[in-house]
């Protein structure tokens, strides 16, 4: 066996015999156990193990370990109350990289790395502490002796707080490289002065702003500022950064993309900004780009973002094509953008002024051609007067027309509502001496259904529409809406009544029905109830609406025309009386 994981169990203690026979491991991980104690001897029966995570544990001191090949080792998020190293760490001559953390160490002492004076460690990482900035940094500590070949340090997850003088500290460092101080609790307040060996610096999950890159280091090649709370990057930002080659800058809120970026970037990482689309030219200056993470942005699929879907080339983007998806407009929300199409034609301005400009002159001048040919000017001017003789003389003769009607009310309903028509609304109106005109009754057989409505609406006073789910979904019933409406803009506005027979929700109706919608908010409209008591008022309130249309006041208005039209001859007056 050379790869064991322990964690997540139940264990207290590890004891020495279970590891007798592991005299291959290279690799044991035991995290989140409850581990307090390991039994002395345990890892001389494991002699080759390079790899040791003992994180997250409930241990209250650091463990003796004699471990010579050991390279790795982890013990992070425990509870001991000090940093001090034991003396068997002098055995781990291979050690590259030491993570150390507990809630219960303060400060780092003078002395608590000596054990490790002859080590090869190239990455210390401390955290977990919560005033970590003055015991690790005191006053009476030569940092050049304590950590004298110290090229990557890693601080992350303290409570540190004053950058310029932590960028004070570093130059004491003399072969530090790498410097991470991402989740801690950074303020900018002073002017920030780094030494030159420093290359890589991180500062992310720290609330810094837009004016974090003035208190940066212009020898920096690596900068990490993830989630640090960026509005805004322009160039004037990175022009201080000659040697830049990564940068990160995921998790901010940043909108626009400048188009002179550093041309000496290698890696930039905007994931999960605010950017809707970049632009050609911002890509046009990094010669040197290798990698482009902007996944998780809120992008437009539009023109805007045409090139991108289609020119770049994709193996720049490390997240290409699970993170990219379509924002707006919203006819496309949520469409991967590797899945969304559009033509060439339509993004490329030059290319349709250069296909339609010619077309378009071609069509006009062949058009004026013919105008010009066929007295065009002359027949122009003969339509018009035409179109005005025409509507004058049809509104005089609707004018006549309405004034003459066959019925009280014009039904219009759809057939799965007839039970309630013929049992219901028939029989009462009718009852009290009016006379309805019903599709299934009155219509003329053989002449066109359109002719029939047509007929019809012009032959009643009113048209009473019966609102039903059913209705909204016949298509004669909109032919039926669409020409009384259209009788009641021209000669008669009351003309119109309406009877919701049941809630219709505004969502249902369906496009061609819109002006109903229109209607039912500006008129009245008489809605059937349950009550039986409720009904005798709603058919006293309809039977009043109806009752307006009375023969008598029909002949006194027809009459009155007739005489103003001189259309009707003298002897044939009495008759209408």
């Amino acid at each position: 066996m050379q790869y064991l994981d322990l964690s997540h169990n139940p264990l207290v203690k590890l004891q020495a015999a279970p590891f007798q026979r592991l005299s291959q491991l290279c690799f044991l991980k035991a995290t989140s156990c409850g581990l307090r104690l390991i039994y002395p001897g345990l890892f001389v029966h494991t002699p080759k193990l390079k790899f040791l995570n003992l994180s997250h544990n409930l241990f209250d001191y650091i463990p003796d370990l004699s471990l010579p090949l050991l390279k790795i080792l982890d013990l992070g998020g425990n509870q001991y109350d000090s940093y001090q190293l034991p003396a068997t760490f002098e055995a781990l001559a291979n050690l590259s990289a030491l993570y150390l953390g507990s809630v219960n160490a303060l400060q780092v002492d003078f002395n608590d790395f000596d054990s490790l004076s002859d080590s090869s460690l190239h990455h210390l990482i401390l955290g977990g502490g919560v005033e970590l900035q003055r015991g690790f940094w005191w006053p009476g500590c030569s940092n050049t002796s304590v950590f004298p070949k110290l090229r990557h340090l890693s601080l992350s997850k303290n409570r540190f707080v004053d950058l310029s003088f932590i960028a004070q500290q570093t130059h004491q460092m003399k072969y530090l490289e790498s410097f991470d101080l991402s989740f801690n609790s950074i303020l900018l307040d002073k002017p920030c002065f780094w030494p030159i060996h420093i290359t890589s610096l991180s500062l992310s999950n720290n609330n810094l702003g837009n004016k974090v890159f003035s208190f940066l280091s212009q020898y920096l090649q690596q900068i990490d500022l993830s989630k640090t709370g960026i509005t805004a990057l322009t160039q004037e930002d990175l022009s201080n950064f000659p040697m830049l080659t990564h940068l990160f800058l995921s998790s901010n809120s940043i909108k626009v993309i400048p188009t002179d970026l550093s041309p000496t970037l290698v890696s930039l990482y905007i994931d999960q900004n605010s950017i809707t689309s970049i632009s050609r030219q911002t890509l046009a200056g990094l010669s040197s780009l290798r990698t482009l993470k902007a996944g998780n942005n809120p992008f437009v699929c539009s023109c805007d973002s045409y090139w991108f879907i289609t020119t770049l080339n994709k193996s720049l983007l490390p997240d290409w094509p699970l993170d990219y998806t379509c924002s707006t407009p919203p006819s496309v929300a949520d469409l991967p953008m590797s899945e969304y199409r559009t033509s060439r034609m339509s993004c490329e301005a030059w290319l349709q002024a250069a296909v339609a400009l010619p077309v378009t002159m071609l069509i006009v001048l062949a058009l004026c051609s013919a105008f010009y040919a066929c007295d065009g000017v002359w027949y122009t001017k003969m339509l018009w007067v035409w179109i005005r003789v025409k509507r004058r003389g049809q509104k005089q003769a609707n004018l006549l027309n309405n004034t003459t009607f066959r019925y009280h009310s014009f039904i219009s309903y759809s057939h799965q509502d007839s039970a309630w028509v013929e049992s219901k609304l028939v029989p009462s109106l009718e009852g009290a001496g009016l006379s309805l005109c019903i599709h299934e009754r009155d219509f003329v057989p053989g002449q066109w259904i359109v002719d029939n409505i047509i007929n019809c609406v012009e032959a009643s006073y009113k048209t009473l529409f019966v609102l039903s789910n059913h209705f909204v979904q016949s298509e004669w019933c909109n032919y039926e809406l669409f020409f009384a409406q259209h009788r009641a803009i021209d000669a008669q506005q009351d003309s119109l009544v309406f009877i919701l027979l049941e809630p219709i929700p505004t969502n249902s109706l369906p496009k061609k029905f819109l002006k109903l919608r229109r209607l039912l908010m500006q008129q009245t409209y008489l809605e059937w109830p349950m009550d039986e008591r409720k009904q005798q008022v709603f058919w006293v309130n309809l039977r009043s609406m109806l009752q307006v249309a009375d023969h008598r006041i029909l002949k006194d208005m027809a009459l009155e025309l007739a005489q103003s039209a001189s259309l009707i001859p003298d002897d044939l007056v009495p008759l209408l009386k």
